[in-house]
């Protein structure tokens, strides 16, 4: 029928099925949908992945930051051939670091640095030859830092023995009325066989930070002046007040002498060099005199700093944050004497000690930390005084106190990843034109382990961790230097830093010691252990089997102490020490200089590459292993040791038995129990790590796998980098804020020498109750280790 308008509008349509147009059509449905389920699922994947997995430009290296997103185009990895070494592999690195030192070249630093004056503050030569020399052995990326520091220079001094003249009265003697018995030379002898003795520019006798002051007084032998020593002369009923005090150096840092005798009312301290700390390398003991041979010149005298370092390091007018230009200058009162204080030999100190011979009791009278004085066989009886009061002392000391710049060089090698960074430094500043051993020693074998670096990045050798070279300037001051850029850096060093290896004097002799945070203990014994030692004897024995293997705890005196202390990231440092028949060491004389290091310090000069290849490997083990090579046990192990000791020390005083003591111990004894195991089954979790990177090599397409391996690793080394950082409180020890670490800190009266559990220690030597106040703090602290290994974060 043909449609026009009178057409229906309703008929009736025939509907069949639609006939397929492709054969298994269903199949061809599933198969779409199962594509675009896996598209969704790769993109959402990847998305994933570049928002939380670490990510490292492999072209530009670790320093450009592609956002919070990353780069498409970066990798999770570090670098294409992690979990190997980049460029070279690890055992050819090893080669390098351990053949590349040389005594000839170590030798060629050492006679640089020592051939002038090189005080803090005033060695910018230096320093500009320093940025230099480690552009040229490879490290481009080298540069000077300022800091503007409040310190001293040395413009006058005096030191004269007076007595009354005859008929004088001698409570109202005016100066006119007293003849000189002697007066001091203040200065060391100019030898002809040693250069740097003679030189026009060489630096006075004078103590850092000391005040300026003219006073004249009687005085008293105080022994080594330690807080104990005069605490025996007070019970002994000897008046120090309104005296001058003549010590022995040694047996803790020399500014805790000049504090307690300010602290007791005296006006003015002396220091000298006693022959007793020189063992049996003495005169006494039929040893010629350096030049001529090994025992102590007479004249020699010990320079150094008297800064109150038991309160803090550093520029003591900006304490907490880095002296730069024009910030807010503090009172230094409460950290640097005001009192004068003078170093001088024991040549001057002759008369002044002969003249106390009758006057006082004798050291013989004390207990047996008075014993043993080296002078008995010239005529010194070891009196304590007062001398009488026809006899005094005149003291003047004056300084110049000024704001100047120190310089910091600085350089780096830039590894693939950005968080993990491992600092090596050594100061350069020296209190006398030479320095042979402190620092520039140190200074020698740096350039060395900065020379072999720069060899293998010409091999190819790319770093897995950053490293950064430090030559500190103020060191010898107050830590300066290392204690401003610490203070500057914080929360970078915070972040980033994995450990800072410090070296202050490579070499005096031929015992390897050093001190470290525990963390540390595996790599030192490795590192030793692959190091010839330059006394072979035995032939192949290496440092490690001459090693007594006894890693002494962190004290003070060097520039590991804002790292430590401060900062919280695990130090070490190392030297090769004085043997007993080792020739004397002249520690800040213009007796420690070139002429003496090549002569008697390390004639060959293979302490020096030694103490090198010692700290490289040390680095390099830090820097290359994909695990950070740590052990958290061996730090919890030092732990429970340190609480027995802080036990013993209540047993033997009158709180032993007090119930806050009692409380509190057993409060530290659970909490460290608790972290050793936590710690155990943390360095398990990081050895089955390390077993599975270098031995299950995971094939390309297994890339998930690679993957989820590298976020454990991330995670073991995001734990051992900030282990270390739980032991720091915010508010600091009582009475010396700056120090943060509730486990290690300088003791309060050595300095130096390192307190374990200074806060609890010094509430058990005060006989107060702030145990409970100061074991909270270390309790929150312990807790928050043990937090961090059982579930380490990633940063």
């Amino acid at each position: 029928m043909s449609l026009n308008e009178q057409t229906p509008l309703i008929t009736t349509v025939h509907v069949v099925p639609r006939q397929p147009r492709y054969r298994h059509s269903t199949l061809r449905r599933f198969c779409t949908i199962a594509l675009a389920t896996t598209l969704i699922v790769v993109v959402v994947l990847f998305l994933v992945s570049i928002n939380w997995l670490p990510h490292h430009d492999l072209n530009n290296g670790w320093g450009d930051d592609d956002g919070p997103w990353g780069s498409p185009f970066s990798s999770p990895y570090p670098h294409p051939a992690w979990p190997d070494s980049q460029g070279i592999s690890y055992g050819e690195l090893q080669d390098v670091l351990l053949g590349t030192p040389d005594e000839a070249k170590a030798k060629e630093w050492s006679q640089y640095y020592t051939s002038g004056p090189h005080l803090a503050g005033k060695n910018l030569t230096q320093a500009l030859w320093t940025r230099e020399r480690w552009q040229g052995f490879g490290v481009s990326d080298s540069s000077i830092v300022t800091y503007d520091a409040y310190i001293n220079y040395h413009q006058d001094h005096r030191l004269a023995l007076l007595e009354t003249k005859s008929g004088t009265h001698e409570e109202s003697a005016t100066e006119k009325e007293y003849t000189i018995k002697y007066e001091c030379k203040m200065e060391e002898d100019v030898l002809d066989k040693d250069p740097t003795t003679g030189l026009g520019t060489r630096v006075p006798t004078f103590h850092g930070y000391s005040a300026s002051g003219n006073v004249t007084a009687q005085y008293v032998y105080v022994n080594f002046g330690t807080y104990w020593d005069y605490d025996d002369l007070v019970k002994a009923n000897i008046t120090l007040e309104g005296k001058i005090a003549i010590a022995k150096y040694g047996r803790g840092f020399r500014g805790l002498k000049v504090k307690r005798a300010q602290q007791l009312g005296m006006v003015g301290v002396i220091i000298y060099s006693d022959p007793q700390e020189d063992g049996e390398i003495t005169e006494q003991n039929s040893y010629k005199a350096y030049p001529e041979g090994p025992a102590r010149n007479p004249s020699s005298v010990q320079r150094g700093s008297v800064q109150f370092i038991d309160v803090a390091p550093g520029d003591p007018t900006t304490v907490g944050y880095p002296s730069k230009p024009g910030v807010p200058r503090q009172d230094p009162g409460s950290i640097i004497p005001s009192i004068p204080s003078v170093p001088i030999s024991y040549q001057d100190a002759l008369p002044i000690l002969q003249s106390l011979n009758g006057h006082g009791p004798s050291a013989r009278d004390f207990n047996e930390y008075w014993q043993g004085g080296g002078l008995g066989y010239k005529n010194v009886s070891y009196n304590i005084g007062p001398s009488p009061s026809s006899l005094k002392l005149n003291l003047v000391n004056k300084q110049e106190y000024i704001i100047t710049p120190m310089w910091d060089v600085i350089g780096i090698i830039n590894g693939t990843m950005s968080d993990e960074v491992v600092i090596l430094g050594n100061h350069r500043d020296a209190w006398i034109a030479g320095g042979a051993a402190d620092p520039n020693s140190g200074s020698a074998a740096l350039n060395e382990v900065i020379r072999s670096f720069g060899l293998a990045l010409e091999k190819g050798w790319k770093p897995l961790r950053t490293i950064v070279f430090a030559s500190w300037d103020g060191e010898e001051a107050a830590l300066i230097g290392s204690t401003e850029w610490v203070e500057e850096y914080l929360p970078w060093l915070s972040s980033a830093a994995v450990a800072y290896l410090n070296v202050d004097v490579a070499c005096i002799g031929p015992e390897y010691l050093a001190a470290a945070s525990p963390l540390l203990n595996k790599v030192i014994y490795k590192a030793t252990g692959l190091v010839q030692s330059p006394n072979q004897t035995i032939p192949g024995q290496t440092v490690r089997d001459l090693w007594s293997g006894r890693i002494k705890t962190m004290g003070s005196g060097s520039d590991f102490t804002a790292f430590q202390d401060f900062a919280g990231i695990p130090s070490m440092d190392q030297r090769f020490s004085r043997a007993a028949n080792s020739p004397v060491y002249h520690y800040h004389s213009n007796y420690d200089s070139f002429h003496w290091m090549d002569k008697f310090g390390d004639k060959d000069w293979q302490y020096h590459t030694a103490a090198a290849k010692v700290w490289a490997l040390i680095a390099a083990s830090l820097v290359e292993s994909p695990i950070i090579l740590f052990n958290a046990t061996d730090y919890a192990k030092s732990l429970s040791s340190y609480v027995e000791a802080a036990r013993e020390k209540a047993r033997k005083s009158e709180t032993s038995t007090s119930m806050v003591y009692q409380t509190a111990f057993h409060k530290l004894e659970s909490a460290v129990e608790r972290l050793h195991k936590a710690t155990v089954r943390f360095d398990q979790q990081a050895s089955l790590l390390e077993e599975q990177v270098e031995n299950g090599r995971i094939p390309w397409w297994k890339w998930w796998q690679k993957v989820r391996l590298y976020i454990e690793v991330k995670k073991v080394n995001n734990g051992y980098k900030h282990f270390e950082r739980q032991f720091l409180h915010a508010d600091g020890l009582d009475g010396r804020t700056w120090f943060k670490h509730v486990v290690f800190a300088p003791g309060r009266w050595t300095g130096y020498a390192g307190a374990t559990f200074p806060g609890l220690v010094e509430a058990i030597e005060d006989k107060n109750d702030t145990a409970i106040k100061v074991s909270r703090k270390t309790l929150l602290c312990l807790d928050e280790g043990e937090k961090l290994i059982i579930s380490p974060e990633m940063e």
